[in-house]
């Protein structure tokens, strides 16, 4: 079982910067992929990024890569993202993921956080 919190989300202008986190409770956390997601009100779950269970793979969305930066501390059960150059169309709930398979499909993820609101006005 793997519990999952995320925060840092918030209300910034476009150009900002922006840190989630996401903090794991149980023992499973090292050995899991760890994918972050987004979701808008009327569309599907959107893939953002994902990182392997020793930090060495990372994988992102083409709207989001050069400006969004995965990363992980196994000490702390925590997985980061790290959001720059925020645009208006990167409003959403984010969401972070915990699974054992290295996908972009939602469906690949068996544990999942509440989500935190991120909004960027122009």
């Amino acid at each position: 079982q793997v519990q999952l919190v995320e925060s840092g989300g918030g209300l910034v202008q476009s150009g900002d910067f922006l840190r989630l986190s996401c903090t794991a409770s149980g023992r499973a956390f090292g050995s899991s992929v760890m994918g972050w997601f987004r979701q808008v009100p009327g569309k599907e779950r959107e893939f953002v990024a994902r990182i392997s269970s020793s930090g060495g793979i990372t994988t992102y969305a083409i709207s989001v890569k050069g400006r969004f930066t995965i990363s992980r501390d196994n000490a702390k059960n925590t997985v980061y993202l790290q959001m720059a150059s925020l645009k208006p169309e990167d409003t959403a709930v984010y969401y972070c993921a915990a699974g054992r398979l290295l996908t972009n499909a939602p469906s690949g993820y068996q544990y999942w956080g509440q989500g935190t609101q991120v909004t960027v006005s122009s």
